[in-house]
């Protein structure tokens, strides 16, 4: 757990991240498609709280490697937990802002106030996924029923307050309604493919005036229409 300079830090990141785009996407998994530990949310091992500030290169490593968690630590950290970093396993780099209090002649628009100002500095932490340790076992993820996933999907998108219509064989969202169209859930295959449209839907109701303003005048085939899709499918 060095402190490294700043440069330093972020030239190592930005080294790991190009690495990755060189070495190109290869076949895209959604990261939900999984056991549900998601490896887009990056947590520290020790104090289990989740990564902040530049966790890309966790998602870029988590991704390349297909590691099956987003659980992370330091080589100390997983030494403590009585694991141990297999041979030859290579870290990633992580950042750690650190505030501090300090007297100072000036502040940060060059006035002499004598005040005390608030200073950042980062440290660079070299970390390893749970899937490069041995010795040490995840607590199991209990998976949600299939009750229980319907229920609580329901519930989000209750909780959104869109309105919406279930019939019909079309899915659409009619912006001079702010309204959300969807078939019955009985003409899906699956729950899952209800909720994709559902929720897809709803992202577009997103756009009204009165919740995120965007421009839906777009028409099918021109670039806003293309953009405000790949927004419903993000």
């Amino acid at each position: 757990m060095a402190s490294l300079d700043r440069a330093d830090v972020y030239a190592r990141i930005t080294a790991e991240i190009v690495a990755a785009i060189e070495a190109g996407a290869d076949e895209y998994v959604m990261p939900w498609h999984h056991n549900g530990s998601a490896t887009a949310r990056p947590v520290n091992v020790a104090s289990g709280k989740a990564y902040r500030g530049v966790p890309l290169a966790l998602w870029v490593a988590a991704q390349s490697a297909a590691y099956p968690t987003g659980l992370w630590g330091t080589y100390r950290q997983w030494q403590a937990l009585g694991a141990q970093v297999r041979k030859g396993e290579r870290s990633t780099t992580v950042v750690f802002w650190k505030q501090i209090g300090g007297d100072s002649d000036e502040d940060d628009s060059g006035s002499d106030d004598g005040a005390e100002r608030r200073r950042f500095f980062a440290r660079g932490y070299s970390v390893f996924n749970c899937a490069q340790v041995g010795g040490y076992e995840p607590e199991p993820i209990a998976a949600y029923s299939e009750e229980e996933r319907v229920a609580h999907a329901d519930a989000f998108y209750a909780n959104l307050g869109i309105n919406t219509v279930y019939g019909g064989n079309e899915a659409y969202y009619l912006p001079s309604a702010d309204r959300v169209h969807v078939p019955s859930f009985s003409l899906f295959r699956d729950a899952a493919s209800h909720y994709s449209v559902l929720f897809h839907e709803g992202l577009h109701a997103t756009a009204a005036k009165h919740r995120l303003d965007r421009d839906l005048s777009g028409r099918f085939g021109s670039e806003a229409y293309a953009m405000e899709e790949i927004i419903a499918l993000s």
